[in-house]
């Protein structure tokens, strides 16, 4: 069982924010008009004609020509951009003409054409690709993007238009996904405080101004964090039982640092870090582990403590001024969850067996431990270590022995690719001929089944000191009808890059993690929609992860793994002795993984229940007592994320959110079974799948499109059978 963390940056994440630091959860109307349209179309900005953002590419897919980009481009053009939005929502607002679906709703979305084309590059390479110069604009951008949330959602006017015309929706001859359009945009307006008092607004659009930059600091100080608090080894002997390519690259590292003969082990963005599970010097586990523990919380210009602190505070006031008793309570209306309630007792049925099977982990490993004497008590930097010879005895199954099966471009190539094309008929064809951001970058087209081109797709898969943690997925152009634009997706990862010569192989892990990303890709390249706002992956945070955690199985499919798990040296297909490990395997640990997930959970939501005026003085004290309160303070499982470097909550748009990991594992394990009921791995199954799930994007209810493929509403059974939790 392998739990996955990524984000979707679309700009976080997509629900058309437009810029990944953006954190009031509302759409922005930002998108691009189509070739002809655009074409025909003179530049009404300021922006100079020789600035690459000035007119729509002339690229394939209008994908942004990044041999030409400056660093100074971006600036130049988010600035007009930013401007020129501003003009076309006050157009709107100030319309005399009767407010109408067409005037109003259709018009907003065709907002914004300039400032999506360069935001949208601009959220690829602050993410994937970053320097000073790109973090500087971060947090100088964010306030000034979360204006033009205002400008919308706290616009009188404009409002007046909008609820007009949805009082007067049953006498409106509106298909369904401009039904769904309505009804989602008013209550967007709602949640952003549409309907607060001018002063309440000013008060609001000051906090909101104010978050935006806060988080986009702490992006950028959990980036330098991060440098500064990777491991330095001195003697290559604290470091025995690393692979010869390890040693390698960790040496590579220390080099660029200037820091002859020894080696640099960078931090990952997780609490534990993949080297922890085969180092066998204990001191320099501890080490490692501890570096990575205390990265932002060293009293020094990178701590995070007190900033995060402020958000939360800022993140309560706003809660306030809409009416509502949390963040929380306020940012999950229009989730599939709907309250906090709801997530509490989704982990109430969860907890008390997830950290049962946790404890009995840890029991075992103890037991193994003092067998083989080593005379040491369980710690959280030892748990990797002694589990993975654990895992090795109990199922003979040495990571090592697997790692030679999985190289990286046969894993995308012979299994994402081959997986797609079984399933819903996709082809691929690479593309050298279009400019990349980074020399490491791969372009494919996509043809569908018809053999027709209709999307492209990125991967940057190796890691680099100024990517952000994890891995995550975004367009660098949407979809949709209304426009006349098809998808360009990527997929962004941080996979070890293999030493000079080296292949390129990777853990099970890995593998599961490029089938995770590609799920979220599948569901931006089949998107179907009319409006940008409500296409692809613009979806509630508590189901965007359904497609992407549903893609994992594919990963251990019979046709699919003897395709592509091919040893890089003899050319021997896996054998099925090393699958029947693997999948014996597959739930070993799991109530480790499972527990530190919730346990971030539960910070998130414990975070984000504060009550307004609540002040914190010790990020760290809360962090204890809301795990003691949870029922989760394992001391041996500590969370995936501690609150001073969990980005996904402070920097990413997940405020509130990070329970969907969990809440998407009960759809997709459900949905997986119907599969499994209906000959599972087919083109039928799979055209089921993307015509009722992966191609609806935003134009349906949640809950009433899983039960139009599952035919009843999502079951917890079927993911407790998975993980095989104790009762």
């Amino acid at each position: 069982m392998i739990f996955i963390d990524y984000f979707i940056r679309k700009p976080h994440f997509m629900i058309k924010k437009l810029f990944a630091y953006s954190c009031v959860g509302v759409v922005l109307f930002a998108s691009t008009l189509p070739l002809n349209a655009q074409d025909k179309t003179q530049a009404n900005h300021k922006l100079l004609p020789n600035n690459p953002f000035y007119s729509p590419s002339k690229l394939p897919f209008q994908v942004p020509d990044f041999s030409v980009i400056k660093n100074a481009d971006y600036k130049e053009a988010l600035e007009a951009g930013i401007e020129e939005q501003m003009a076309e929502i006050q157009t709107i607002a100030n319309n005399k003409a009767l407010p109408t679906f067409q005037n109003t709703l259709v018009a907003l979305e065709k907002t914004g054409q300039l400032l999506t084309r360069a935001n949208n590059a601009f959220n690829l390479v602050s993410g994937a690709n970053t320097n000073p110069e790109l973090q500087e604009l971060q947090e100088l951008i964010a306030p000034k993007l979360t204006a033009i949330q205002d400008a919308i959602y706290l616009n009188s006017k404009l409002f007046k238009r909008v609820e007009t015309i949805y009082n007067n929706r049953a006498t409106l001859n509106l298909d369904a996904e401009s039904k769904r359009l309505l009804a989602y945009q008013y209550q967007q307006f709602l949640m952003a405080g549409a309907k607060l008092s001018y002063e309440e607004k000013e008060k609001l659009k000051q906090l909101n101004a104010e978050e935006a930059s806060l988080g986009a600091k702490f992006g950028n100080q959990l980036l330098a964090a991060a440098k500064v608090g990777a491991l330095v080894v001195d003697n290559i002997d604290d470091l025995k039982g690393l692979s010869v390519n390890d040693l390698d690259v960790y040496a590579q590292n220390a080099k660029a640092k200037k820091l002859e003969g020894k080696w640099l082990i960078p931090l990952k963005n997780t609490t534990q870090q993949p080297a922890l599970q085969s180092l066998q010097v204990r001191q320099t586990r501890e080490n490692l582990f501890k570096a990575s523990w205390s990265r932002a919380e060293k009293n020094d210009s990178n701590d995070t403590r007190v900033l995060i602190a402020k958000i939360a505070s800022i993140r309560a006031e706003k809660a306030k001024l809409m009416g509502f008793e949390s963040y929380a309570a306020w940012k999950l209306q229009d989730q599939m969850a709907k309250t906090p309630a709801a997530v509490n007792d989704f982990f109430a049925k969860l907890i008390p067996s997830v950290t049962k099977k946790a404890k009995l982990e840890a029991a075992e490993i103890q037991k193994f431990m003092d067998e083989q004497k080593a005379g040491i008590t369980l710690e959280p930097w030892d748990w990797d270590y002694y589990a993975e010879q654990v895992r090795k005895a109990k199922y003979n199954l040495d990571e090592k022995e697997v790692k030679p099966y999985f190289q990286l471009n046969m894993v995308l190539e012979r299994g994402v690719f081959f997986a797609a094309k079984q399933i819903y008929g996709l082809t691929f064809k690479e593309r050298k001929d279009i400019p990349v951001y980074q020399s490491d970058v791969r372009v494919f087209e996509v043809l569908d089944k018809d053999d027709k081109t209709f999307a492209l797709f990125y991967c940057d898969y190796y890691k680099r000191d100024n990517k952000n943690g994890g891995a995550w997925m975004s367009n660098l152009v949407g979809q949709s009808k209304l426009l006349g634009t098809k998808p360009v997706i990527y997929n962004v990862c941080n996979f070890s890059k293999p030493s000079e010569g080296q292949p390129a192989l990777i853990s099970f892990d890995d593998v599961t993690t490029m089938f995770h990303e590609f799920g979220h890709a599948l569901h931006g390249l089949f998107a179907n929609q009319q409006y940008p706002t409500l296409s692809g992956t613009n979806v509630a945070r508590d189901y965007v992860e359904f497609p992407s955690q549903f893609n994992e199985h594919w990963a251990l499919h019979p046709t699919v793994l003897k395709n592509y798990a091919v040893h890089y040296q003899t050319g021997e297909t896996i054998p099925q002795s090393l699958i029947d490990k693997i999948k014996r395997a597959g739930s070993f640990n799991g109530g480790y993984k499972l527990t530190e997930a919730i346990a971030a959970a539960s910070l998130d939501l414990q975070w984000h229940n504060l009550k307004p005026g609540t002040n914190i003085l010790d990020a760290g004290n809360f962090e204890k007592e809301s795990l003691l309160k949870s029922g989760l303070n394992l001391s041996q499982v500590p969370p995936r994320y501690r609150s001073s470097y969990f980005l996904h909550i402070w920097g990413n748009g997940y405020a509130a959110g990070y329970y969907a990991y969990q809440w998407t594992k009960m759809l997709e394990e459900d949905a997986y079974s119907w599969f499994e009921e209906n000959g599972g791995l087919t083109r039928a199954n799979g055209q089921r799948f993307r015509d009722l799930i992966l191609s609806k994007g935003n134009s349906e209810d949640y809950n009433t499109m899983f039960l139009k493929f599952r035919g009843h509403q999502p079951d917890i059974k079927a993911m407790q059978k998975y993980l095989e939790l104790p009762k």
